[in-house]
């Protein structure tokens, strides 16, 4: 499943992290890139371990807790803390495939992740940078993503895909790994469309005597599924 989220961060939000970034100490992005990434990645990136990324990834991070279509859509269990990147000057990212597994070190040990999604959250708005696009080969074809800032995509980690060479401006956005109590795209897709039908028929028809059939369905299935 592919999905777009919009305005994860609001207007001011994303002014505060442009403003950080725009003193930040960027490093060669393939710091976390694999092996075979490496050979096609290039761009720039802020180490893990940079006050900078972990500021502002603790606010990416509170405002996904509070966006009920990114929760509904992930169901997280494990989030890898969020990256900061940069493009510029022809800068691009080729063709890959995300590490199957991630380690976050952020809390003194070496938790592994399991990269079930991966997420691209915009930064610039697209009328500041030419190219840039990022292509990820769907089921039904490429698609080609270049969202507002502020707003997120969300797609399956076993996607390959790639960020187009940015010809004019640049390109800064936050990137992470989302492993999910659902490790199946198709378990997910299902639980999403199920619960925006919950959603949208509680708001249509709140009393409704179908929706706590409908509810339970709901969390047995992920009781059924869930990997915990």
């Amino acid at each position: 499943m592919l999905l777009q989220v919009p305005q994860v961060l609001d207007a001011e939000q994303v002014a505060h992290c442009r403003a950080r970034l725009a003193q930040a100490n960027w490093a060669d992005g393939r710091i976390t890139a694999g092996h075979q990434s490496a050979k096609a990645k290039d761009n720039a990136q802020l180490p893990e371990a940079d006050p900078v990324a972990r500021e502002l990834g603790a606010l990416v991070l509170d405002a996904l807790s509070r966006n009920a279509t990114f929760f509904s859509a992930a169901l997280p269990q494990k989030i890898f803390p969020p990256l900061f990147n940069r493009y510029s000057g022809g800068q691009s990212f080729g063709f890959h495939v995300d590490n199957a597994v991630r380690y976050d070190r952020s809390r003194g040990g070496a938790e592994a992740i399991r990269t079930d999604l991966s997420a691209t959250l915009f930064l610039s708005a697209p009328d500041e940078y030419d190219g840039g696009e990022l292509l990820i080969e769907d089921t039904y074809g490429n698609q080609s993503i270049k969202l507002a800032a502020g707003d997120l995509v969300l797609y399956p980690g076993t996607s390959l895909h790639k960020v187009t060479p940015v010809t004019r401006g640049e390109r800064l956005a936050s990137f992470f790994w989302i492993q999910s109590l659902l490790r199946e795209d198709a378990q997910r897709r299902l639980m999403f469309e199920l619960d925006v039908s919950i959603r949208r028929l509680t708001q249509d028809v709140p009393e409704h005597p179908a929706l706590v059939q409908l509810t339970g369905v709901y969390h047995n299935l992920l009781r059924r599924w869930a990997d915990t």
